[in-house]
């Protein structure tokens, strides 16, 4: 017989005090571990986290001929790859194996990739990957749900404008160009600290990159990489869903390894619902009593508000003083965890990319179902913030992003515990 799905149960209500101990980036992580096709050398990595993303790049990687060992909190991977053809259930579970592209092909392999998967929550076209590939001298078919790729001999030099400053459309075209024979110049990049995090393990491999972080990257190409040693920077988008979580269910909170210079935009929106926020080197603290106040929001490329931290913020407005609107300028299809969040007594009136939350007094527990990553986030802080038990479906989605997260709650008073639903 089937396992039974998993779920969370909360019991909501009580205020969260203590501290908890940032993860590693999944969203740095992920791309440092595809550099590492880039090299036949030894890479290792401390403070990757645990998750089900990471284990399918890990999987990715080990098919394609790379060895893996993890082990005493270091992760390590070593050996050529074999192969430019990814196994299409894996590819298509995480969009970020679009991440692979960049690194094969820069090491003259023929790629065979299906396209990818990952949270649906709106449009994300790699065509920005595709034409970027395609100046570096790549040779390109889209056909069947497969990208097929075919690099020259050695990739060539290029200057790039992308269409948009897309996080991985960055990531790839840097990898790639490693490697490539002269100098590459990418305009209108992402500025993303994970963009930075990941140039710098380049570098110790041995790449030449300026301007990471920048909306302009030159990258001098080098003709090999050897291996490295890198520390994954701290995941902002966790320390901004801890954070969330303090200011809807009350309490004060410290966030060790947490880095305040890259959530300016969050933490200001955070102060100005009246949440108290101490920032240190290394650490963050936030301090939370009675209703929050209303306060509305545009998502937008970093140093901006960024879109994975919108469903989070949209909680703690559900049950915060007056009225926010929230405008989603990323994703067309991320609100749909305004209907989940409806479940448990929000007031959210959609309307195109915006929405109107009005604060409510009180939330009610209810049986609600995550439908992507940071979705379930948000269910989890209204969770918190309710009145009674909410149960949370879709355990998946949020083991996708968040180590060990219901382990973290409970470290500072939350009631929150992993259970199977019983079968309908």
């Amino acid at each position: 017989m089937a396992e039974r799905p998993a779920a969370l149960r909360i019991t909501g209500g009580r205020k969260l005090r203590g501290k908890i101990t940032v993860s590693g980036s999944k969203n740095s992580a992920l791309p440092c571990l595809f550099a590492s096709l880039l090299t036949d050398g030894q890479c290792q990595w401390r403070r990757v986290p645990r998750l089900s993303d990471v284990e399918t790049a890990l999987a990715i990687l080990q098919r394609l001929g790379k060895s893996i060992d993890w082990r005493a909190g270091t992760l390590s991977a070593g050996k050529a790859a074999r192969s430019g053809t990814l196994n299409p259930d894996q590819a298509r579970s995480m969009r970020a194996s679009i991440l692979a592209l960049g690194p094969l092909l820069a090491i003259g392999k023929k790629v065979i990739l299906p396209l990818p998967g990952g949270c649906d929550i709106g449009s994300r076209p790699i065509a920005v990957h595709l034409a970027g590939l395609e100046k570096l001298g790549v040779t390109i078919c889209i056909s069947g749900g497969f990208v097929k790729a075919a690099p020259p001999k050695r990739l060539r030099a290029a200057h790039i404008v992308l269409d948009a400053p897309s996080v991985t459309g960055t990531e790839n075209l840097i990898m790639a160009a490693t490697l490539a024979r002269g100098n590459t110049v990418i305009e209108n990049c992402a500025c993303e600290p994970e963009i930075v995090d990941l140039s710098r393990m380049l570098e110790a491999m041995g790449a030449r990159i300026e301007g990471a972080g920048t909306a302009t990257v030159t990258i001098e190409g080098v003709t090999a990489l050897g291996g490295c040693r890198h520390l994954i920077m701290a995941d902002r988008i966790e320390a901004g869903t801890y954070l969330a979580a303090v200011a809807a269910a009350g309490g004060s909170v410290e966030l060790l390894k947490a880095d305040a210079s890259v959530l300016g935009a969050f933490l200001a929106k955070l102060e100005e619902m009246g949440v108290a926020i101490e920032a240190k080197p290394g650490s963050i603290r936030a301090k939370a009593s009675g209703r929050p106040i209303a306060t509305g929001f545009e998502t937008a490329p970093y140093p901006g508000f960024p879109t994975d931290l919108q469903a989070q913020l949209m909680a703690v407005n559900c049950i915060a003083r007056g009225k926010a609107a929230i405008v989603e300028r990323i994703f067309e299809r991320r609100f749909r965890h305004a209907d989940e969040l409806a479940l448990l007594g929000a007031d959210i009136r959609l309307r195109g990319n915006q929405a109107l939350v009005t604060g409510a007094a009180k939330l009610q527990g209810a049986r609600t179902e995550a439908t992507d990553l940071r979705a379930s986030a948000s269910l989890v802080i209204a969770a918190l913030a309710a009145s009674g038990d909410t149960v949370i479906g879709g355990l998946h989605h949020l083991e996708r992003g968040y180590e060990q997260l219901p382990r973290k709650l409970r470290s500072i008073g939350a009631q929150i515990r992993r259970v199977r639903l019983p079968y309908c």
